[in-house]
């Protein structure tokens, strides 16, 4: 039960991996070329559609992440499993304190400086996703007692 949970939690890290890169060197810098006047139906089509594609896998992410704190055993009592959680707690309140607020304020129209804001914070998830991935892969090396060549 255990290593199920693991690989699920492991693709949904993954997944929010890709997602978050793409977002932050593709989609985010490119805001600012939609033009004032399409830009709040914009905000409001990629707030929409980007939130079905990310807040359920964040979902599975976080459950699976809990269920393996609680029943895990040993392999998720790790210092390196609990670092990735901690770091999860960090992309979850930057997101519901950061992002979302500047999201918020977007939807107003554009402002140079609050999208600059979102795009530099935004470095936040994308690195903090990045970090838990590497950890989670580095957890996985072990369970399958790979050796690097």
């Amino acid at each position: 039960m255990a290593q199920l949970l693991f690989v699920i939690h492991f693709a949904a890290t993954w997944y929010l991996v890709g997602l978050c890169w793409l977002v932050q060197r593709v989609q985010y810098p490119l805001m600012d070329r939609v033009g004032e006047g399409n830009f709040v139906a914009y905000e409001g089509g990629h707030v929409s559609r980007i939130g079905l594609v990310v807040a359920p896998m964040m979902l599975v992410e976080l459950a699976s992440g809990t269920l393996l704190l609680i029943f895990g055993g040993d392999l998720t009592r790790r210092p390196i499993f609990i670092a990735g959680m901690l770091i999860l707690s960090v992309i979850w309140l930057s997101t519901f304190f950061i992002q979302v607020p500047l999201h918020n304020m977007l939807a107003a129209g554009f402002d140079a400086e609050s999208h600059a804001s979102l795009v530099r914070t935004n470095w936040i998830r994308t690195l903090g996703w990045s970090a838990r991935g590497i950890l989670l892969l580095w957890m996985l090396t072990e369970m399958l007692s790979f050796e690097p060549a």
